[in-house]
């Protein structure tokens, strides 16, 4: 064939190289990932920029920036990388129950809260030796757009700092596979014997002290557009960071707070919070989990994508029938 490129007389750990490089930025900490001399890696680059026909990678005074051309074969090398490797797992097929392997998921503390309990009690009883460590992803601060709220979610996975990503986002690019783990709405959480759970009107919440969860300490969030949508407004007196002190604080006051169902049905009751629906639709949300195809061809993180839509789907079956005896009428 005319123009086929003779793959012999390349040096496949180019890629490697280059893989590294564009994630560190910098020649030394490359070099020392790959237990190279910068020396080395010089070298290396020397001959990507010859067979790629590119300049690929700039100095400046804190590293090196990835030319254009750099970043759009970004994508495809690491693709290349993630067949290599898992065609060379294939040499010993990936055993959960033998497998010591750690992965990595990402996720919102709501979500984490959700699915982490029922995960870690199936790992224990199928798949003992596997670790588990949990990020906590943020939506992007200020984002309109569901989609795009969480997109430092979507290059973390393709960086591959994360081996599955759990997030409230219904469309991906069409390099990801995702799977719907579950579908999220929100409840009205509040100590047992609030004067709310009596008169549940609409007036009655607006009037009320509102809990927010909020990272960073916003007060506006996504009920305040449904309400405002409807005429409404309500005060929002607290803001904590997280979802597990919302519930600690709501047992010891008379705040109220909009909290997604599935994580109030596991983790509420400990706490004498119960939940009662909204006075108004709050929305639905799909929770997926997602990754690149291409890791997605990787035996482990599809089987664990699997375990997870297991171990959530039995959580909820479980925590429905639990939380019906205890939810305030």
């Amino acid at each position: 064939m005319l123009n086929q490129i003779d793959l012999s007389r390349i040096d496949l750990n180019l890629l490697v190289l280059f893989e590294t490089v564009i994630e560190e930025r910098h020649v030394g900490r490359s070099g020392q990932r790959l237990n190279l001399s910068p020396s080395a890696i010089s070298h290396g680059l020397g001959r990507l920029r010859m067979l790629l026909d590119d300049p690929l990678f700039l100095k400046t005074p804190k590293g090196v920036v990835p030319t254009d051309r750099a970043e759009e074969l970004a994508a495809p090398i690491a693709d290349i990388l993630a067949r290599v490797r898992s065609v060379v797992a294939t040499a010993e097929p990936f055993d959960p129950a033998r497998s010591q392997r750690r992965f990595t998921i990402g996720a919102p503390d709501g979500v984490s809260s959700v699915f982490l309990p029922p995960l870690l009690d199936l790992l224990a009883k199928s798949a003992p030796g596997i670790a588990i460590s949990v990020r906590q992803l943020l939506p992007k601060q200020g984002e309109p757009s569901p989609d795009l709220a969480w997109r430092d979610a979507l290059v973390a996975l393709e960086a591959r700092d994360l081996d599955i990503a759990i997030i409230p986002q219904a469309e991906f690019p069409v390099r990801f596979a995702s799977l719907l783990l579950y579908e999220e709405d929100f409840v009205i959480a509040a100590r047992q014997g609030h004067p709310f759970l009596t008169d549940q009107t609409l007036a009655t919440y607006c009037a009320m002290q509102h809990l927010v969860v909020s990272h960073l300490g916003d007060t506006h969030g996504f009920v305040d557009n449904v309400l405002a949508s409807h005429g409404c407004s309500r005060r929002v007196a607290l803001t904590v960071p997280n979802f597990m002190l919302a519930l600690a604080v709501l047992a010891e006051t008379d705040f109220i707070s909009a909290l997604p169902r599935r994580f109030v049905e596991m983790h509420a009751a400990r706490f004498g919070v119960v939940s009662v629906n909204s006075p108004l639709p709050l929305g639905r949300f799909a929770i997926n989990a997602a990754a690149p195809k291409a890791a997605m061809r990787d035996e482990g993180v599809a089987w664990l994508v699997r375990l997870l839509q297991a171990s959530i789907g039995n959580a909820i079956d479980k925590t429905r029938t639990d939380s019906g005896s205890r939810r305030a009428p």
